[in-house]
């Protein structure tokens, strides 16, 4: 009986500590990166290799998810807003909606499923392989050469698209709320700049997406460094990584909007 109490104990301390452990390395990992791009280490050619990777290559599914987005928040408005009367807020309403939660939160998931995946992929792959060890071999630093390129394409990346995104959404919503509810396009937009929303209503989304690339960036290439166990241990980082990137996509969109609503 007490064996299994203290067992019982002991799993319920370990999971306690979990969190705490990968913070810790999380923040080591971040630490390494900073120091890599102060130093001058920053691999530019990667840079930019990775910015077209993960930016260039992810406009189609983030062209495609924020029009039907736009179009979304409308029809989940359409029933309110025929019951009232309020054709004049429909901008507004989507407007909010879009730029301070919806637009920063479903395109940091499209980014951590196409882009995280594949660079915690790429890297598990590398480190499997012993490639990152023949680069300590000739002296180069991975972290400068693999991992710093990588951590500012997928913020970069994220930060832009979600400027993008908003963008689109908006254009989505505002042609099916003429096609659903009869909204003018014109009166749509106007609702939306009439005063109600601002700057900072952009600047709050824009703020959560910095930090949604920054967990996503973090947690796809720490997973991809400490992977093990070849190829099925490839498969175990990326579905690890997916998964703690969601969640702190999450556990960060609370913070972050109660810090600055």
């Amino acid at each position: 009986m007490l064996d299994a109490e203290s067992g019982a104990l002991e799993q319920a301390r370990s999971a306690s500590e979990a969190p705490l452990r990968l913070a810790g390395r999380l923040a080591l990992l971040l630490a390494a990166i900073a120091r890599a791009v102060a130093d001058g280490e920053l691999d530019r050619r990667m840079l930019v290799k990775s910015l077209y990777e993960t930016g260039v290559r992810s406009l189609p599914i983030v062209v495609l998810t924020a029009l039907f987005t736009g179009g979304i928040m409308v029809v989940q408005a359409a029933p309110i807003v025929e019951r009232y009367g309020a054709h004049g807020l429909l901008g507004w309403g989507a407007g909010f909606g879009t730029l301070r939660e919806i637009g920063p939160l479903l395109t940091a998931l499209m980014i951590s499923g196409r882009v995280g995946a594949n660079n915690t992929a790429e890297l598990g792959t590398m480190v499997v392989t012993e490639q990152l060890d023949a680069l300590r071999a000739l002296a180069i630093d991975p972290v400068g050469f693999l991992v710093a390129p990588r951590f500012l394409a997928i913020v970069t990346t994220l930060l832009l698209a979600t400027l993008f995104a908003d963008a689109l959404a908006l254009v989505g919503a505002a042609y099916v709320g003429a096609a659903l509810l009869g909204v003018d396009p014109t009166v749509f937009y106007s609702g939306l700049t009439s005063g109600l929303l601002g700057f900072g209503d952009v600047a709050h989304g824009l703020v959560k997406s910095l930090v949604f690339g920054g967990v996503i960036a973090s947690s796809s290439c720490h997973y991809g460094l400490t992977t093990t166990g070849g190829a099925p241990g490839v498969g175990r980082s990326v579905n690890a990584a997916v998964v703690v990137s969601a969640a702190g996509v999450f556990l960060c969109d609370f913070f972050v909007s109660f810090l600055i609503a």
